[in-house]
């Protein structure tokens, strides 16, 4: 590139990053969750009626960004500016422009850039540029920009968003937490979600995907595998093993930290289960691929029944559910398990050999656990509801035994679908 034409490009970059807030901010807000636009929509009222000053603002945040990435990106490309540019990064790490201030933390190539602008908060352009920063190394913390493990962010959302299930968050909350705090794990998580249908084990394992990586599901750290419908075929089984280790491995070589997540585990085929087994083992590698680091979750409606005859033993004994603990259900819940499995099949070897490192109950949910799934829905959908809206929503389900009618048969699916009852 010319250098006639180095000084004209940083305007042009700038007037690029105006585009993308223009957009991105159109965009984000209605990308946001309810609970958020409606926080965002009470706060907007503080903001003033200075629309061309706050404009300014965010122009000259643009522009700083702009050079910012602009003295990167040249950097790059003219290497004699190099030594001036890393000379500088040793002096103060705070530059002013507008109204904005731009720090790094640390001087490491690992380390994160933070925009900070009074009365400003962009989420969405702050992760596009975030990106577009990341794109020129590691920059992030996690040393992956595909990885944001947010640890606070999972306990929060599963304290405010899953209900009657304080088991399941304590144990996925300090599983995760702990494996992702080892430096050197000795082998790879495995958690087993147990318990009816409809009582969470999916959403759990959305929002782990969600908080551990920046783009959720559609992460390409995530693989998810429903057993029906991916390997519908026993006859196919052996070409399933190898598609499954390919992909397995694949994942693992581009994201070391990896997320595969497999729905209806009890209706996988045992020869699967078996491919699956050395990636959780205590092995440094498997075909010079280290899988240590790596997450597994298992979805299953097996042990449903055992879960349900604790919680209902609490509830005829006046004890609430909450007083429920791990050690009131692991025993019995593994017993239940490996009685339920063939002697010697797939899954039970991975229980016998310690495989599995962490069983999670989920709860049969009960009336009022069901009325709060109901009120989310509503939420969600930004649609007005009542608590006569509510009752009727929960007593449209189906809840078990006969004589208590104490748990939701469906726990809280089809949920979503009931409210359109209620629409104009």
């Amino acid at each position: 590139m010319a250098r006639w034409l180095r000084p004209a490009v940083p305007w042009l970059a700038c007037c690029c990053l105006a585009w993308v807030v223009v957009g991105a901010r159109a965009q984000g807000r209605q990308a946001r969750p309810y609970w958020e636009r409606r926080e965002e929509a009470a706060g907007s009222a503080l903001l003033g009626t200075r629309p061309y000053e706050r404009l300014q603002r965010h122009l000259g945040t643009v522009s700083a960004l702009s050079k910012r990435y602009w003295r990167l990106l040249a950097c790059r490309w003219w290497q004699e500016e190099c030594a001036g540019e890393e000379a500088a990064a040793e002096g103060p790490e705070e530059e002013q422009e507008g109204a904005a201030v731009i720090t790094e933390e640390g001087k490491g190539e690992g380390d994160a850039v933070l925009v900070e602008t009074p009365g400003w908060h962009m989420p969405v352009v702050s992760e596009i540029l975030s990106s577009w920063y990341c794109s020129f190394g590691k920059c992030c913390a996690t040393g992956d920009c595909r990885v944001t493990n947010d640890i606070a962010g999972l306990e929060l959302d599963l304290s405010r968003r899953l209900h009657g299930q304080h088991l399941a968050k304590d144990v996925v909350v300090k599983a995760v937490q702990g494996f992702l705090e080892t430096p050197q794990p000795e082998k790879a998580l495995a958690l087993s979600f147990h318990g009816w249908s409809g009582t969470g084990k999916n959403f759990v394992a959305r929002l782990i995907a969600e908080h551990l990586y920046r783009d959720g599901l559609k992460s390409e750290c995530v693989k998810v595998f429903i057993s029906l419908f991916h390997f519908p075929h026993p006859t196919y089984v052996d070409l399933y093993k190898v598609q499954l280790a390919k992909q397995i491995s694949e994942t693992t070589q581009s994201c070391q930290q990896s997320l595969f997540i497999f729905d209806e585990v009890e209706k996988l085929h045992a020869g699967l289960l078996d491919a699956i087994k050395p990636y959780l083992d205590h092995y440094d590698s498997v075909d010079t691929v280290d899988y240590r680091q790596s997450i597994f979750l298992f979805l299953s409606n097996s042990g449903g029944n055992i879960i349900n005859e604790v919680a209902l033993e609490f509830w005829r004994a006046g004890r609430a559910r909450e007083e429920i603990t791990l050690e009131h259900l692991e025993h019995n819940l593994r017993m239940e398990l490996l009685d339920s499995a063939e002697e010697g099949s797939a899954y039970s070897r991975l229980l016998e050999e310690n495989l599995i490192d962490f069983l999670v109950p989920f709860l049969p949910l009960e009336y009022r656990h069901v009325k709060l799934c109901a009120q989310d829905a509503f939420l969600t959908r930004d649609l007005q509801f009542t608590e006569e809206a509510l009752d009727e929503v929960a007593r449209m389900m189906v809840f078990v035994p006969k004589e208590e009618k104490l748990f939701s048969a469906q726990g809280c699916k089809s949920i979503s679908q009931r409210i359109n009852y209620f629409l104009p």
